[in-house]
C-alpha cells in the first residue's frame, strides 16, 4: 500500500472540487503516515509544490484535463507518478484510466493499491514554445470550440457544453489551408476544418474521436476533418458523436511518432481543451512511455 500526496485544484469542474477538501483532509490525517494534503489555489503554487515533493513520489490529483495539462510538466520533470480523482469538466483522461465517475473514496483506494503503468505523453512545439499533452492536442475548429467551451455558461458542463460551444462556432465556421506530414512523409494538403492530435480514445467530455487510439502504444493519432461547410459539419458530428465518422470520404486518421503542420493562416490551438494561442506552423511528437499513471485493471486501454 503507498500514501499518496494529495493535491486539490478547488476551482476544478466549475469548483465542485473544492466541497471535497475536508473529506480529504480528514482522510489524509487518518492514515498511518499522514499524507500531505496542497490546495492549490493558482497554478505556480501547485507547480511549485509538486516541484518539492521527492522525486517519484505518487500524487493524487483532483481535477481534470486541464488541471492536468497545467501540471504534466512539473510530473515530468519530478518523475511523479499521477494518480487521478476526476473532478473535471471533461475527464478524458479519467475515462482512458478507467476511472471516470469513481468517487473519491474508490480513486484513492485504486492509488493506493495498484502499480502505476506507464502511458505516452504528448509534445507540441511552435516557433515560440514548447508544451507537453496528455489527451490531446487540437489545431483549427475543435480548438476553436475548446475556447468558447472555457468561456461557455458555469451551469452547464461535460458534453452538453461543448455541443453548445460547436453551435456557437458554426454560426461563423472558418476552414484553413493546412499541410499536414506524418513521419516526414505527405499526407493532407488543402482546405481543413481541423487537424487534431489524440493520445487518448476521446475528447471534448467522451466524444468518441478515435475509439481505437491506445495510451500506451508509443504513436500518437492524428484526425484531419477536410473541407466541410455548415450543414455538412451538421450531419458529420452526430456520427462523431457515435464514433462512425473514420469512414467518411473526407476525413483521415492515421497514426504517427512525428507530425508537422503548416498553414498560411494562424491556427488556433488547444491542448488538452485548454486554448493555448494561434501558430501558423507547429510539430508534434510522441514520449512513449514517458509518464507513469495509475489506471484501473478495467481500463479499455489495458495491455
Amino acid at each position: 500500500m503507498q500514501t499518496p500526496h494529495l493535491l486539490i485544484n478547488p476551482h476544478a469542474g466549475g469548483g465542485r472540487a473544492r466541497a471535497l477538501i475536508p473529506a480529504l483532509q480528514a482522510w489524509a490525517a487518518a492514515q498511518a503516515t499522514p499524507a500531505t494534503v496542497k490546495v492549490a489555489d493558482t497554478v505556480p503554487q501547485a507547480l511549485d509544490w509538486l516541484r518539492a515533493l521527492p522525486r517519484g513520489a505518487t500524487v493524487a490529483l483532483v481535477g481534470g484535463d486541464g488541471t492536468i495539462n497545467q501540471l504534466l510538466p512539473a510530473f515530468l520533470s519530478n518523475d511523479l507518478t499521477l494518480g487521478l480523482i476526476p473532478r473535471g469538466s471533461g475527464n478524458d483522461v479519467a475515462r482512458a484510466l478507467g476511472i471516470a465517475g469513481l468517487s473519491w473514496q474508490a480513486a484513492l483506494q485504486l492509488i493506493e493499491s495498484t502499480p502505476p503503468r506507464a502511458m505516452d505523453v504528448g509534445w507540441m512545439r511552435t516557433p515560440t514554445e514548447e508544451r507537453p499533452f496528455l489527451s490531446s492536442l487540437t489545431v483549427g475548429f475543435d480548438s476553436a470550440v475548446g475556447f468558447k467551451a472555457l468561456h461557455g455558461p458555469r451551469w452547464l458542463r461535460g458534453l452538453p457544453r461543448y455541443l453548445l460551444a460547436t453551435l456557437r462556432e458554426l454560426s461563423a465556421l472558418q476552414t484553413w489551408d493546412m499541410r499536414v506530414t506524418l513521419d516526414g512523409e505527405d499526407l493532407h494538403s488543402g482546405t481543413t476544418l481541423f487537424a487534431s492530435t489524440l493520445n487518448t480514445p476521446s475528447y471534448g467530455s467522451g466524444m468518441p474521436a478515435v475509439p481505437h487510439a491506445r495510451i500506451d502504444d508509443g504513436k500518437l493519432d492524428v484526425l484531419i476533418a477536410g473541407r466541410f461547410n455548415v450543414p455538412q459539419t451538421l450531419v458529420m458530428l452526430p456520427r462523431l458523436l457515435l464514433g462512425r465518422h473514420l469512414n467518411h470520404p473526407r476525413v483521415l486518421n492515421r497514426s504517427f511518432h512525428t507530425m508537422a503542420v503548416a498553414s498560411d493562416q494562424p491556427l488556433p490551438l488547444a491542448t488538452d481543451g485548454e486554448y493555448v494561442g494561434e501558430s501558423s506552423t507547429l510539430s508534434v511528437r510522441v514520449a512513449p512511455a514517458a509518464l507513469r499513471v495509475v489506471r484501473s485493471n478495467g481500463s479499455r486501454n489495458q495491455r
